[in-house]
């Protein structure tokens, strides 16, 4: 089993098609024809991640976010850009990104499912049939606080930031894993009670809750690292002979 037999699969169900046009998916590193035995998956490419792909000898990093976004003139150890390709060639693992083509083909329905939403709709429609985001009803009206909570639940979070004031019965939900501030409008324009997303600012949430509409910042690590439970089990029951790794990964910060 190679490679490029793992990404084949991988893009048939995630087509990188219909990734946005300025992302950055697909092989980031390292060659098709690379004999793959041990897959690791994990949000982010960052240092401690390289370092366990590494230790545990994967073949392959599958991640979420690709480490290259933009053209780079230089791969050398100093930036940390060039240090963690360093680290996975030096090593022989390849490097696999699935960013926005998974977010509309993976993510919005994963999401959608995680918070029990019923009869959904693409928020923001970028292609035939999918988008970024769903929005859709709740099963039954809870108080806006109480999902909350359950929002805190389902992406096992120890925080969530809400806002708008009140705690009024909420019927109908938008959510955007990730950074969905450019999704604010199509969130309104949805019918949408509460928007749920990351990486919210102090004045688009303020503003959001005079245009009607209230937000639930999860964050973007908190409602994308279902990304590495649901990755991981598709190779599993796609490659059951592999070994398929969960990489230890936490959130980027810590309360205090």
């Amino acid at each position: 089993m190679n490679c490029n037999d793992i990404i084949s699969v991988l893009e048939e169900r995630f087509p990188p098609a219909c990734a946005e046009d300025w992302d950055n998916p697909g092989l980031l590193a390292g060659r098709r024809d690379r004999e793959v035995s041990r897959v690791m998956v994990a949000l982010d490419a960052v240092d401690e991640v390289v370092e366990q792909a590494a230790a545990l000898k994967a073949d392959l990093l599958v991640t979420h976010h690709p480490l290259i976004f933009s053209a780079i003139k230089s791969v050398s150890s100093d930036t940390f850009t060039g240090r963690r390709l360093i680290g996975l060639i030096e090593n022989r693992i390849s490097l696999y990104a699935m960013h926005t083509n998974y977010d509309v083909c993976g993510m919005a329905d994963l999401n959608a499912s995680m918070l029990g939403l019923q009869n959904c709709e693409v928020l923001s429609v970028t292609g035939e049939g999918i988008g970024l985001g769903k929005v859709g009803d709740l099963e039954e009206p809870v108080r806006y606080y109480d999902f909350a909570q359950k929002v805190k639940t389902v992406f096992g979070l120890a925080d969530v930031r809400c806002y708008g004031s009140g705690n009024p019965e909420i019927c109908r939900a938008a959510v955007c894993g990730g950074s969905g501030k450019s999704l604010l409008e199509d969130a309104i324009a949805s019918g949408a009670d509460v928007f749920v997303t990351g990486d919210i600012d102090y004045h688009t949430g303020t503003d959001a809750w005079a245009k009607g509409i209230r937000i639930i910042d999860a964050g973007h690590y908190g409602t994308e690292h279902c990304f590495v439970e649901d990755i991981t089990a598709f190779l599993k029951e796609k490659f059951p002979e592999l070994e398929i790794l969960a990489a230890e990964q936490q959130a980027p910060y810590k309360l205090i």
